[in-house]
């Protein structure tokens, strides 16, 4: 069968039927250090103390959460492994040749916004290196555009103009990239917990409950719900991206073994690392310090303080091409195959990076404190919609070269290219976990009522796949007549 140049490029294209599935286990293993290892998951692991929680609570909090996300992982690598197709191919599958667009576009516009924050992140690191040797350039600090500074715009461009290179040469360079980076990282990291630990004299308590009091009972239970369900929030984006990777593992162990050592193995360790470098600010500092680049900053020996901003600065740049730039070159790619290849469609995204100015988005208190929540309810139903369609509706079945074709009788053509059956699933779904999130901190104060965001990703996957399993018994089978008949005619 001749692929459609609407549904098709050489990007698109199954690895599987052209022997492209190469990544072992340290390949998949290396992609989770990149993603684990950043300025926002070092901030979110420190900052679950926050919840009222003592050490041992966190700590199983977020083992429970990370081994959910593993087995979450392993569901969604599938089907992008055994057809060696990213995401947005994926998803015709489920949506139809067209409607693909849908998910591939909700998942693009998100990958720009985490393209841009991270991006900015990994640039203050940078101005503060730069500072450190450069005092002088301090002035430049003080006067802004568009709400950045001026040193803030030389270090966002010289950031966004790495990742561009890395990206520009393509998954190999990337997955060198991936692979040198995140040992590279923890080697760093290890180096800072030491010295922060050697300069508090090794008295160090890992409690960083801020508020003085430990819940117990069935406070702390709520509490450490609450915790994992922020674990699998917060790993929503790289889990429904993770298929963009998965596509290029050797064969579907190899991906499960590189899920169980990047995944709870890797991200408990870094954890602990996180933990002692914060317990150790408490001693040295005075004051508990969650954000590491300014634990960086705040370090008296310049050499220990360049050599932590440049781990994070890499850290960053692994986590933001791995998690937005891939899977933002993929969706736009989708687009448009035939006009719009996976390199332009990753710069595109990159460019409107910079037009969101996500300076701003970042440092607005309250669209971070929503961002996750708002996140999942977007991400969730889509989640819950592919894997009931793979697993349950298809029986793991999948027909290839369908997945390129325009035909009429096409396995995925549905309705004209969309299984509105879909739709019909994801509104309903997307409203429900948007309800989740908003409704109970505008209801009330209380913060076990605001609480529940926390879970609004659970809400939107469970009732996307609720939704669509019900419709799918009875509209799926319909469509597949009509287009049998179709076929026939």
């Amino acid at each position: 069968m001749q692929p459609s140049s609407r549904l098709y490029n050489e990007d698109l294209a199954s690895l599987a039927q052209r022997g492209g599935q190469t990544w072992t286990w340290y390949n998949i293993f290396a992609f989770w250090m990149s993603d684990v290892h950043s300025v926002g998951g070092y901030i979110f692991a420190a900052s679950l103390f926050a919840l009222g929680l003592s050490s041992w609570q966190v700590l199983i909090s977020l083992l429970i959460g990370i081994l959910i996300v593993q087995q979450l992982c392993n569901l969604v690598a599938k089907p992008s492994q055994v057809t060696g197709v990213p995401y947005p191919v994926a998803c015709r599958l489920s949506f139809g040749i067209y409607g693909a667009y849908l998910p591939a576009l909700i998942r693009g516009i998100i990958a720009v916004a985490w393209y841009g924050i991270q991006t900015y992140l990994a640039s203050s690191a940078l101005v503060l290196v730069t500072l450190r040797f450069l005092p002088s350039l301090a002035p430049y600090t003080a006067r802004s555009f568009l709400g950045l500074s001026y040193l803030g715009w030389v270090g966002f461009l010289l950031m966004w103009t790495l990742q561009a290179v890395v990206f520009w040469n393509g998954m190999e360079a990337i997955k060198k990239f991936v692979d040198w980076a995140g040992p590279a990282v923890y080697v760093v990291m290890v180096m800072l917990a030491g010295w922060i630990a050697w300069k508090a004299h090794f008295r160090l308590s890992l409690d960083l409950n801020e508020s003085g009091h430990t819940l117990s009972g069935g406070a702390a239970l709520w509490q450490m719900l609450v915790a994992v369900a922020l674990v699998i929030s917060y790993f929503s984006g790289p889990m429904l991206n993770f298929g963009d990777f998965s596509r290029y593992g050797k064969t579907f162990d190899e991906v499960k073994r590189g899920n169980f050592w990047g995944l709870p193995i890797n991200f408990l360790f870094f954890s602990i690392i996180t933990v002692i470098t914060t317990a150790g600010t408490v001693p040295v500092f005075g004051r508990v310090i969650h954000d590491p680049i300014e634990t960086v900053s705040m370090i008296d020996s310049t050499t220990a303080a360049v050599i932590g901003a440049f781990t994070f600065v890499t850290a960053t740049i692994g986590i933001n091409i791995v998690a937005n730039f891939v899977s933002a070159a993929f969706d736009f790619s989708n687009i448009a195959p035939h006009r719009i290849s996976w390199r332009a469609g990753g710069m595109w995204a990159a460019v409107a990076s910079v037009f969101i100015t996500p300076w701003n988005l970042f440092n607005s208190p309250a669209v971070i404190h929503y961002t996750l929540d708002v996140l999942g309810a977007f991400i969730g139903p889509l989640f819950g919609i592919l894997i009931v369609d793979f697993y349950v509706v298809r029986r793991q079945q999948v027909d290839i070269d369908a997945l390129y074709s325009e035909s009429p009788g096409g396995r995925y053509y549905y309705d004209h290219g969309v299984n509105w059956t879909c739709i019909k699933a994801i509104i309903p779904a997307v409203l429900l976990a948007l309800v989740a999130s908003f409704l109970p901190g505008m209801l009330s104060d209380s913060p076990s009522m605001k609480d529940l965001a926390s879970f609004a990703w659970f809400l939107g996957a469970g009732a996307g796949a609720l939704f669509y399993r019900l419709l799918a018994s009875v509209e799926v089978p319909m469509l597949s007549a009509s287009t049998a008949r179709r076929a026939g005619s």
